[in-house]
C-alpha cells in the first residue's frame, strides 16, 4: 500500500505519518515547508515534496512513489481567525487546493481512496445535543464554510466521476506541537505568571476534545477500510462533552497553581454552546478513544512547560 499525506508537514499531518509509518506503510508526502534528512526519517516519511498541491507537484511526487493507493487529504486552512482576518487565502489553501487535487485524481488516480479531513466547524450553530453526520450544516466562519466547500466538491467528483472518498469532520483537536488555541494561550499566561485567567463567554460551552494521538490513530483505521458508497461522512468525535471551564480548571490544576478563573459571560456572535459528535456512524468502525481529556491535557502541560524550559 503506497500512502501519501497532503499537509503532512502539519499538526495532524506529523502525527499521522508516524501513525502509518509504525503500522509499517510507505508514507510519502506533499506540502509546505523544508524537512531535512534526519526529521523525515524520524517521522517515518519516505519522500517529502516541499511546494503547492497542483498536478505539477502531484506528477512529480507519482514518479518517485508510484500512484497512491490511499490519500489523506489534510492541506488548507486551520484556523476560524485566519479565515476571517484573510478569507481569499483561507479559501485558496482550502478549496482551491482541493479541487486541484481531486482533478488530478481523476484523471491519473481515480481508484485511490480518498480521505479528506474537514471539520465539525461545518455544523455551525447548531443547537443539537449531539451532531450527527446527517445534521444540517451551517457554518458561521469562512473556514467552517470552506471547508464545507470541500465536502461538496468531493460529492460533485463522485456523482459526475465516480471518485469515491471519505470525509471525516474533526472536532476539537488538541495535543503536544499545537501552538494555537484555548490551551496554548492559557498555558502561555501561566508562564506569564498570571494572577487570574480571564476568559470569554460563560464557562460552560461543551466541546468534544480529542488527543491528536488517538486522531492519528483514527485517520488510519479509516484508511484500512473499504467503502460501501460514493462519499462517506464520519465524525471524528469522542461524543464526550467536556465544558471549558472544566478544561481550565484542569489545565491549571497540571500546572500546579490556584489561580482563579473568571469567565465575561458575553459570547461569540454565532459561537455554539455545544458542538459535540454523535459517535453512531463511527461507532460501526469498532474504533475505541484511548486516551482520556484530564490525562491528554496533562500531557500538554507537560509538553509545554518542557517547551520553555
Amino acid at each position: 500500500m503506497t500512502i501519501w499525506i497532503t499537509g503532512a508537514n502539519g499538526f495532524i499531518g506529523r502525527y499521522l505519518t508516524r501513525e502509518l509509518a509504525q503500522r509499517g506503510s510507505a508514507v510519502h508526502g506533499l506540502g509546505h515547508g523544508a524537512l531535512d534528512e534526519p526529521e523525515r526519517r524520524r517521522l517515518g516519511m519516505g519522500h517529502w515534496l516541499n511546494g503547492e498541491v497542483d498536478s505539477t507537484n502531484l506528477g512529480a511526487l507519482a514518479v518517485h512513489t508510484g500512484l497512491p493507493t490511499v490519500l489523506f487529504h489534510l492541506a488548507g486552512g486551520s484556523s476560524v481567525g485566519a479565515s476571517i482576518a484573510q478569507p481569499y487565502e483561507d479559501f485558496s489553501r482550502t478549496v482551491a487546493t482541493s479541487a486541484r487535487l481531486l482533478e488530478w485524481l481523476r484523471t491519473s488516480a481515480p481508484e485511490c481512496h480518498l480521505v479528506v479531513v474537514s471539520s465539525a466547524a461545518v455544523y455551525g450553530a447548531g443547537s443539537a445535543e449531539r451532531m450527527t453526520e446527517s445534521a444540517a450544516t451551517n457554518p458561521v466562519s469562512p473556514y467552517g464554510q470552506h471547508k464545507l466547500m470541500i465536502e461538496q466538491l468531493c460529492r460533485s467528483y463522485a456523482t459526475t466521476f465516480g471518485l469515491q472518498s471519505t470525509i471525516v469532520r474533526l472536532f476539537s483537536v488538541y495535543g503536544a506541537n499545537l501552538r494555537k488555541q484555548l490551551l496554548w494561550d492559557l498555558c502561555t499566561r501561566l508562564s506569564e505568571g498570571a494572577g487570574v485567567l480571564k476568559l470569554g463567554g460563560t464557562g460552560q460551552e461543551q466541546r468534544d476534545w480529542t488527543d491528536v494521538r488517538d486522531v492519528a490513530r483514527l485517520l488510519a483505521c479509516i484508511g484500512d477500510k473499504g467503502q460501501d458508497q460514493p462519499v462517506g461522512v464520519i465524525n471524528g468525535g469522542s461524543g464526550v462533552a467536556t465544558s471549558v471551564a472544566d478544561i481550565a480548571i484542569s489545565i491549571v490544576s497540571s500546572w500546579g497553581g490556584k489561580i482563579p478563573i473568571e469567565f465575561s459571560g458575553v459570547t461569540r456572535p454565532g459561537d455554539p454552546f455545544s458542538l459535540v459528535a454523535d459517535t453512531g456512524v463511527l461507532n460501526a468502525l469498532s474504533f475505541e478513544w484511548q486516551i482520556a481529556v484530564r490525562a491528554g491535557i496533562s500531557d500538554y502541560v507537560a509538553w509545554f512547560k518542557e517547551q520553555i524550559r
